[in-house]
């Protein structure tokens, strides 16, 4: 049996899938979060109702940052697009506020993910999720400042990592 070819439609969401890669730190997470939440669950105080319509809200609140995110790279880039692979240092939209806005965008879905089934697991499997990959934010960081130089030392200055206010001195 054959493979059939690609459909225009799926080869365009293969594109946009390997552009929005889903950082290992949030895979094990949202996995363990979900994983321990079933094996022994550790519900989350407050109403069912809340909980899934607050995490409702964080899950599209993350997924619309991605999207900014993306669509704003994308609008950066002159040829085909490759995340890994910037052709210019954007500053502008979601990366005004953040140095990392799919991360955050990443962030904001796995807190929601965990308040939406009620699991406060979440409490314990973010904070480690996001310290893992602090390491690939700092050599994303230092791979900006080689390609885009005194212009990303600027941006650095001026917009936090993550979110937050800018504290002097430290990037």
């Amino acid at each position: 049996m054959t493979a059939r070819p690609a459909t225009p439609l799926a080869s365009r969401l293969k594109a946009v899938y390997d552009n929005v890669p889903l950082p290992p730190g949030q895979a094990a997470g949202l996995a363990l979060d979900f994983l321990l939440h079933r094996l022994r669950p550790v519900p989350l105080p407050g109403s069912r109702s809340l909980q899934r319509t607050t995490g409702l809200g964080l899950i599209l609140a993350g997924v619309g940052f991605n999207l900014w995110a993306l669509a704003e790279r994308r609008r950066r880039s002159a040829g085909p697009f490759a995340l890994e692979r910037p052709e210019e240092l954007v500053t502008s939209g979601p990366y005004a506020i953040t140095r990392h806005p799919m991360y955050v965008g990443w962030w904001l879905i796995h807190l929601g993910a965990g308040t939406m089934t009620g699991s406060a697991w979440v409490i314990a499997t973010l904070p480690p999720a996001v310290l893992a990959e602090h390491r690939y934010v700092l050599r994303e960081e230092s791979l900006l400042a080689g390609l885009f130089g005194r212009s990303y030392a600027d941006y650095a200055d001026k917009v936090p990592r993550y979110l937050g206010w800018r504290v002097p001195g430290l990037r």
